[in-house]
């Protein structure tokens, strides 16, 4: 186990240069070519996610974008927060929190882009809508062969080896709680979440948005409040805690091994993780969203990027710096943070940390076995395969409970990266037609009108499957105006 451990240690750190070099490089571009979009249009975010959803052609509502909203952050509010930022921290040092709040600064340009694509050249879906990369890769592009390359790795990373570090987190965090990790109780944790899984998924895009819609703002706001308490508890400490991550950040304070370079990686990598800017991962679930205008859509998924990082990811952070933590001693994930908790408000902190992780977690794994679902779609035409893919997706998510934990989070990041790179590549040469789309936007906001989007109004802008003359939204009442 350790000689594939190191194996596939050695080939990420060689690998993750270039997906690092390309997501810096592409979201300082977007960043600077829309004047800093993912600042400048907070109050637009802000306004577009409680907008109410409009009536599909065929007269059902549809999904509105903070339902959209809640399935990508069910993906991304997950163990990536408590479990991954912990990681991050014990291997990189403070400084890695830095770099995970930078990235997400630049990654929220890319998110707005690539969700904005994916509701431009979304396609119908019995009732909903579906889309993400492989579409604007195969309508946009022209390149179905791209969108299936892209289809079959997504499947592959969230279907698979996310889920199944979902749950190898939530045993870690039982494990915790109860006081011994055994393979009867792994195999316990790993068939009851099994269970509850399949109950949900079964049921489709309208229960996963269901569930997750109540579960991730209740869970998220629980974890928020444990984690400001703790701040206020230890407000004398805030400056110094906020000095070491700078410090460190730019190697100035050498904490673990590695310096400056393991700060930056694996806050990097963490961060990517967690909040999935750039993967082509949140786009599958903004393209299900009912909008009057794409560019919405794309503002309320550059949102999710920060309430996942710059508020839950931080507050783990916090939690785990304000008790003063060991650096540099190997791969610790949830038990640091519990461990952290209990420290500073007891030890029944470990068993609520323990039942958020299992929520949060949860939802993780019934919002990334949506972007699966939207895939396998993409690739065989039919729903006809999605049985067996969701018995594949109960399979690992059961396999993950009883899996060595270093080993999953390497094969997380490997194919994380694999994916990320795939769906950058695809970006830098449609992102002239998302820019084109913020133009006709910002438009309309000049003019005093809710933004509405028609095929055919922005000229040159080929492949679009809906948003046509009978897709004519009126925004002020929430319906469908048929034309014909």
């Amino acid at each position: 186990m350790d000689v594939a451990v190191d194996f596939v240690t050695e080939l990420n750190d060689r690998f993750w240069y270039a997906v690092i070099a390309l997501l810096i490089g592409s979201g300082l571009y977007y960043t600077f070519r829309s004047r800093f979009i993912q600042i400048r249009l907070i109050p637009d975010m802000l306004r577009s996610i409680v907008e109410k959803p409009l009536d599909l052609p065929d007269g059902e509502r549809g999904i509105s974008a903070f339902r959209a909203f809640s399935i990508s952050a069910a993906s991304r509010v997950g163990t990536g927060n408590v479990a991954g930022v912990a990681i991050a921290i014990s291997l990189g040092g403070p400084g890695a929190v830095f770099w995970m709040w930078a990235m997400a600064l630049i990654g929220a340009s890319t998110a707005f882009l690539e969700s904005t694509l994916a509701q431009l050249y979304k396609v119908r879906d019995k009732g909903a809508y579906r889309g993400g990369p492989a579409y604007y890769m195969q309508y946009g592009l022209g390149k179905r062969w791209m969108g299936m390359i892209f289809a079959v790795i997504i499947t592959i990373t969230y279907g698979l080896v996310f889920n199944a570090v979902q749950t190898n987190s939530i045993v870690d965090a039982v494990a915790g709680s109860v006081g011994e990790k055994t393979f009867g109780l792994q195999v316990v944790v790993g068939i009851g979440v099994a269970l509850c899984v399949a109950a949900v998924i079964f049921g489709g895009v309208r229960r996963i948005s269901s569930v997750s819609q109540i579960v991730v703002p209740v869970m998220a706001a629980a974890y928020l409040v444990i984690g400001i308490v703790v701040v206020v508890l230890n407000i004398g400490e805030v400056p110094g805690m906020f000095r070491l991550i700078f410090e460190n950040a730019f190697g100035l304070r050498e904490i673990v091994g590695g310096g400056f370079g393991a700060a930056f990686m694996n806050g990097i990598r963490r961060g990517l993780f967690s909040n999935e800017a750039g993967m082509g991962s949140a786009p599958n679930a903004g393209a299900t969203a009912s909008v009057s205008h794409p560019v919405k859509q794309g503002l309320v998924q550059s949102l999710g990027v920060y309430f996942d990082t710059w508020l839950v990811c931080s507050i783990t952070a916090f939690i785990i710096l304000l008790s003063e933590p060991q650096f540099g001693g190997g791969i610790e994930g949830a038990a640091m943070t519990q461990n952290a908790l209990s420290l500073q408000l007891g030890d029944w902190t470990v068993h609520f940390l323990a039942v958020m992780i299992f929520f949060l977690a949860f939802t993780s794994v019934i919002g990334n076995y949506y972007y699966s679902e939207s895939n396998i779609e993409f690739l065989t035409g039919n729903r006809r395969a999605l049985p067996y893919l969701r018995a594949a997706v109960v399979l690992c998510v059961f396999l993950g409970a009883i899996g060595s934990v270093p080993l999953v989070w390497a094969l997380a990041d490997l194919s994380m990266g694999v994916m990320a790179i795939v769906n950058l590549v695809a970006l830098i040469p449609l992102s002239g037609i998302a820019y084109a789309m913020f133009h006709n936007y910002t438009a309309q906001r000049k003019q005093g009108r809710d933004p509405v989007f028609h095929r055919g109004d922005v000229p040159g802008v080929r492949g679009i499957q809906v948003w046509g003359d009978d897709d004519e939204f009126t925004p002020s009442t929430g319906n469908t105006r048929q034309t014909r």
